[in-house]
């Protein structure tokens, strides 16, 4: 089967679940298309238990998908660029202090809680998982995934500055947790840097691509004043998003980050000063497009990776663990912000809303499947999995409901 085959049942899958979805259960789109995945996982194990032979070319085609490049080289850069253009950067800058401590701060907490939980739970239950492996396991899990995050805030009943920190959050998270995850599996490889030189590298992966998207969304921010021409401009922006993020990882810089600047300039009240209403119109429509698609299509592929992720009845009870090791992490970390808010703002649930809507999703799981062959990965990419589908599947699901009734509650 071809790629173009492939993209071609892909996208009929998407728009089936789609349309189902709108005519019937109406379902938050990221949840439904993950649901749509895992019904076709379940239709392919079923089809390898009764007819292995027409079961095994499909589970083949799956699994050369190279998920984590798809997600980590392809679409990361889009998808970041469309969620930052969401944001309100004045907003954001007036939580700066929140979002980036929950970014920095909150991410190496949650990595220490997780990796050594997950180490005491795994020797209690007789599994092989050393320290520094669990401690990779915990940093693929403890960044938010921007992709979810977003897709689950634009349905929560949010004050402005919760939507704002939960998506600044993850925006930003997810760059500084590729850099600590990269240092933890040179750590476990043995080959790592030191403590210094490795918190140097996070600060310059981060400033740096920051600096790089800023700069290159305000120069198409100057080249977009002097014309009007929509499919230029959009243009402009498309090319934007791609040169920051191969530029930064070509400098050895954070390309999330660079791509999360440059759409934040890109979405800026500076666009429209730039450009005509029509032309920020057609901006706009352009880049919701994209994200939607995407996320559609990640959504599906993280459900379909059910035929290839190797996931052992043995494992369950330490997967389950993890995922409430996650919970638990992102409760204590979050906790000291949501009293914040609660105390200077009188937000009731801040702290809930806070920790149940920091998802998981793709990011960890294609991090997950990033790690190194060896005699830990099967475990550490079961227990990632699990992490991503019950974030998706269960708190995605009820976090729309659970901002509803927390907002009638405040005055």
């Amino acid at each position: 089967m071809s790629t173009f085959d492939m993209a071609t049942l892909f996208l009929c899958a998407v728009s089936l679940g789609a349309w189902l979805n709108a005519r019937t259960a109406r379902l938050p789109h990221g949840v439904a298309m993950l649901f749509v995945g895992l019904a076709g996982a379940l239709v392919i194990l079923a089809l390898k238990a009764l007819r292995p032979d027409l079961a095994s070319g499909v589970i083949a085609t799956i699994g050369r998908i190279d998920f984590a490049q798809t997600v980590l080289g392809y679409m990361l850069a889009f998808l970041l660029f469309a969620g930052a253009m969401q944001v309100d950067l004045a907003e954001l800058r007036r939580r700066r202090f929140s979002v980036w401590t929950l970014a920095t701060v909150g991410v190496v907490a949650s990595t220490v809680i997780v990796g050594v939980g997950l180490w005491l739970a795994a020797r209690g239950l007789g599994f092989d998982l050393p320290l520094p492996w669990a401690l990779v396991f915990g940093a693929l899990v403890s960044p938010t995934d921007p992709i979810a995050v977003i897709a689950t805030v634009r349905r929560g009943h949010l004050s402005k500055r919760l939507q704002v920190i939960l998506q600044g959050e993850a925006l930003f998270n997810d760059g500084v947790g590729i850099v600590v995850f990269t240092a933890l599996v040179a750590f476990a490889s043995g080959v790592a840097p030191s403590p210094s030189e490795a918190l140097w590298q996070v600060f310059v992966q981060a400033a740096g691509g920051l600096a790089l998207g800023t700069a290159g969304g305000f120069i198409v921010l100057r080249a977009m004043r002097g014309v009007d021409e929509f499919v230029a401009e959009v243009s402009l922006t498309l090319v934007l998003a791609m040169a920051v993020y191969a530029g930064a990882q070509a400098l050895h810089l954070s390309g999330p980050i660079a791509a999360v600047g440059a759409g934040l300039m890109i979405g800026d009240r500076h666009t429209k000063r730039v450009t005509s209403e029509a032309t920020e119109a057609y901006l706009r429509s352009f880049w919701t497009l994209v994200d939607e698609i995407l996320n559609a299509l990640l959504f599906v592929m993280l459900g379909l990776q059910l035929v290839v992720v190797p996931v052992a009845i043995r494992e369950a009870g330490l997967c389950a663990i993890a995922v409430l090791l996650v919970l638990v992490a992102r409760f204590l970390v979050v906790l000291p912000w949501g009293g914040f808010l609660r105390l200077r703002h009188q937000e009731k649930g801040a702290s809930l809303i806070l920790a149940w809507g920091g998802l998981h999703g793709a990011l960890c799981l294609a991090l997950a499947l990033s790690v190194p062959p060896g005699p830990h990965r099967p475990l550490i990419l079961a227990a990632a999995y699990f992490v991503a589908i019950f974030s998706v599947a269960v708190q995605g699901l009820t976090f729309g409901p659970l901002t509803k009734i927390l907002h009638r509650r405040n005055p």
